[in-house]
């Protein structure tokens, strides 16, 4: 399914992405303007950022893994959060 019209990025090619980011670097934070890198893209009106983040945040290698080797910023984030 087409996500993005405006520079034709499939649902497939976002979960494509992030899988190869995940794979690449485990701790890595996947944010959708690394994606539109990562597919040699840009953003343009944003229009499609819902879509585009109901597919990024749907692929299970989206997230952290929850190993005890998480980087220390992102520790420190979870700490503020959960205050």
């Amino acid at each position: 399914m087409i996500i993005c019209h405006c520079q034709s990025i499939t649902d497939h090619e976002i979960r494509a992405a992030v899988d190869w980011m995940r794979a690449a670097d485990a701790d890595t934070v996947i944010t959708p303007g690394k994606i539109y890198h990562a597919l040699g893209k840009r953003a343009d009106c944003g229009g499609c950022m819902p879509l585009f983040l109901n597919a990024m945040r749907s692929n299970e290698n989206f997230r952290v893994s929850g190993r005890g080797d998480v980087p220390p910023l992102l520790r420190r984030l979870r700490l503020l959060a959960a205050e």
